[in-house]
C-alpha cells in the first residue's frame, strides 16, 4: 500500500504541473519562403576575376497577428557581397512561418516571437540563401548560427538606455528653464 501511495504522488504532481501549463500551446503550423531574390549584376565578368568577396549580412524579423493565437513571423536575411566596391551578388530571402501561440503573457509572447520563432526559421533561411548562391554559380555562402536571445537582450538593453536618456533630458529641461527664469529675474531687478 505504501508503494501505491508513492506511485500516486508523482502522478498527482505531474497532473498539478500540467494544470498550471494547461492552456499554453506552441505549434509550428507551416514554414515557407515568402520571398526570394538573387541578383548578380556583373556576370559574366565577375567569373573571370579572382574571387575575394566582402560580405555584408543583415537580418531582421517581424511578426503579425493572423488570427487569435496565430502569428506569422518573417525572418529577412540579406547578403550583399562585394568585391572592389562592385556588387558581386545580392541575395535576400524572407523565410516565414505560421505559429500557434496561446496561453502566455505579453512578455513571454514577445520573447517567443523574437527568439524562439526566428531560431526555428533561421536554418531554413540559411539553406535557401546557400541554394540561391550556389545556383548562381558562386561558392557556397554558409551563414554562421545566430544567437537570437543575445540579440533580443541587446535590443532590450538599448531600449532601456534610450528611455533613461530621454527621461534624463526631460528632467533636465525644467531645471534649465528654472535657471533661465531665475537669471532673467535677477537681471530685471
Amino acid at each position: 500500500m505504501a508503494e501505491n501511495d508513492q506511485e500516486q504522488k508523482p502522478a498527482e504532481a505531474q497532473a498539478g504541473s500540467q494544470a498550471g501549463q494547461e492552456g499554453q500551446r506552441f505549434a509550428v503550423q507551416r514554414v515557407y519562403v515568402k520571398d526570394a531574390s538573387f541578383e548578380a549584376p556583373d556576370t559574366p565578368t565577375v567569373f573571370r576575376q579572382q574571387y575575394s568577396p566582402q560580405v555584408n549580412f543583415n537580418i531582421n524579423n517581424r511578426s503579425t497577428k493572423v488570427d487569435e493565437g496565430v502569428y506569422e513571423v518573417v525572418l529577412r536575411l540579406t547578403a550583399d557581397v562585394k568585391q572592389d566596391d562592385k556588387t558581386v551578388f545580392l541575395v535576400e530571402v524572407q523565410q516565414a512561418g505560421i505559429f500557434e501561440i496561446r496561453g502566455i503573457n505579453n512578455e513571454q509572447l514577445e520573447q517567443v516571437l523574437t527568439i524562439t520563432c526566428p531560431n526555428i526559421l533561421f536554418p531554413y533561411g540559411r539553406e535557401a540563401i546557400d541554394g540561391l548562391v550556389t545556383r548562381g554559380s558562386f561558392p557556397a555562402l554558409l551563414l554562421a548560427p545566430i544567437n537570437f536571445e543575445n540579440i533580443y537582450q541587446q535590443a532590450k538593453q538599448q531600449q532601456a538606455e534610450q528611455l533613461a536618456a530621454q527621461e534624463g533630458q526631460q528632467a533636465a529641461a525644467p531645471v534649465a528653464a528654472e535657471e533661465a527664469a531665475d537669471s532673467g529675474e535677477s537681471e530685471s531687478h
